[in-house]
């Protein structure tokens, strides 16, 4: 079948589909690795959404990854922290040399990433910093040029597609600071301070387009917003880019005007059964490796598992981020997380992946919620909330019941009151269970 061609004016990239792929993908893995991963440090305050996002958040930053503005705003927990450590002369840059990735190994993060159930992966290519994580022409701020001397996005790629995985680029458009570094201290300084010249959008340009043609990403992530001096190169930029990448998927950070899916970040954001979208979280309250952040401030493996059903009930992809430490190891506490997610997967996953969303809604029963997903004719129910050993639960759904877990011991009775499924033997390291009513769905 011949390639679609698509052409540089809204009305041709407003006919663009989402992807098969990207429906039925479900699970994708974020990472944040960057200059910021030395020194790894952020106050562990609160998610995004939370608070209003103003100078509180800001100047008490939970994200490690916005640790140059951090130091810049010279106030707050991570500024302190700066000059205790480091020293008030000690600048954003000199961290470089201290990041070598010397045990980085991505043939390994491509096995993990695998077992984890993703199907996708999103590499930080150009965090706000503008530090490139791969051989960009249009710079020499990069990493074959300083820090690891490798081109991590160039050598991950491959292992990941090894893997049978999609690989996509996170760029950030409208912030780099080695254009524009004024502190940035108001979620509206986000676009205000940003650089306003013809010369860094034609920057950000030729970087997209550079990334798009050497790398061939399956999603371009967009972060915050795009150079309004160069909006009217979108066009162009996604005409290329569908052209070049027959499934390709952008995310809505593109200044509103141009989207695949939506996004949601922590409680920032909503989520739509009507459109699809991305919630996109850290495993703690930072994307970036945090030394600061512990098992407290982590989210537990039965909250993830919550997390990934309950997002993908309501049309949702979820995208985990990663956070590695400077050396290119992944935390033992998040690979943890990751192969727990990968193992209730394995047993489960038949009613997430290329799942649509059903007609039932979400609800809860005696403490117990249930969820519900479809794959062609069948229905899948998920209880989440279970207690440990028997439990009696109203089924308001008819037709035969399997249950996904071959360990799980149930029956289901008909009453005067209406079906009841009993449980008899339910484990909470099993988190949520999933079960199938063949063609429940009709």
């Amino acid at each position: 079948m011949t390639q679609k061609r698509y052409h540089a004016d809204w009305s041709s990239i407003k006919t663009h589909e989402v992807p098969e792929w990207y429906e039925d993908a479900k699970f994708g893995i974020f990472i944040h690795w960057g200059i910021y991963s030395v020194p790894a440090f952020a106050p562990p305050t609160c998610q995004l959404g939370e608070i209003d996002v103003d100078e509180e958040w800001f100047c008490n930053n939970p994200y490690a990854e916005w640790y140059s503005n951090s130091i810049n705003v010279k106030k707050g927990p991570t500024y302190e922290h700066h000059i205790k450590t480091y020293g008030e002369d000690f600048t954003y840059d000199q961290f470089i040399p201290q990041w070598k990735a010397e045990k980085w190994q991505p043939d390994q993060w491509a096995e993990l990433f695998a077992q984890a159930g993703a199907k996708y992966v999103v590499l930080t290519t150009k965090h706000h910093d503008g530090f490139c994580l791969y051989p960009s022409k249009y710079t020499d701020f990069n990493c074959t040029q300083d820090g690891p001397k490798r081109d991590l996005m160039g050598e991950l790629t491959e292992e990941v597609r090894n893997k049978g995985l999609r690989m996509g680029a996170y760029y950030s458009g409208i912030i780099d600071w080695q254009y524009a570094s004024d502190p940035i201290f108001t979620e509206s300084q986000n676009f205000s301070n940003a650089c306003p010249t013809y010369e860094y959008a034609d920057f950000a340009y030729k970087q997209v387009i550079e990334l798009i043609d050497r790398y061939k990403p399956d999603v371009l992530w967009n972060d915050i917003g795009w150079p309004k001096a160069g909006e009217h190169m979108l066009p162009h930029l996604f005409a290329h880019y569908y052209n070049t990448v027959a499934e390709g998927v952008v995310d809505d950070r593109w200044n509103k005007l141009w989207c695949d899916f939506t996004s949601k970040e922590y409680k920032y954001g909503t989520a739509s059964r009507d459109k699809k979208w991305e919630m996109c979280r850290g495993m703690g309250l930072s994307f970036g490796y945090n030394q600061v952040e512990d098992e407290s401030h982590l989210i537990s493996v039965k909250d993830l598992v919550t997390l990934l059903v309950e997002t993908v009930s309501d049309n949702g992809n979820l995208l985990l981020n990663i956070g590695p430490k400077a050396d290119g190891t992944i935390p033992e506490e998040q690979a943890e997380r990751l192969l727990a997610l990968g193992q209730w997967l394995k047993v489960n996953g038949e009613g997430i992946y290329g799942s649509k969303c059903s007609r039932h809604l979400t609800h809860t029963e005696q403490d117990v919620t249930y969820y519900h997903t479809k794959v062609g004719e069948d229905l899948y129910f998920f209880l989440d909330g279970l207690k440990e050993g028997k439990n009696e639960l109203p089924l308001a759904l008819f037709g035969e019941v399997e249950a996904l877990n071959p360990e799980l011991q149930f029956s289901v009775e008909t009453t005067q009151n209406g079906r009841v499924l009993h449980i008899d033997n339910y484990q909470t390291d099993w988190y949520i269970l999933g079960f199938k009513i063949k063609e429940g769905e009709k």
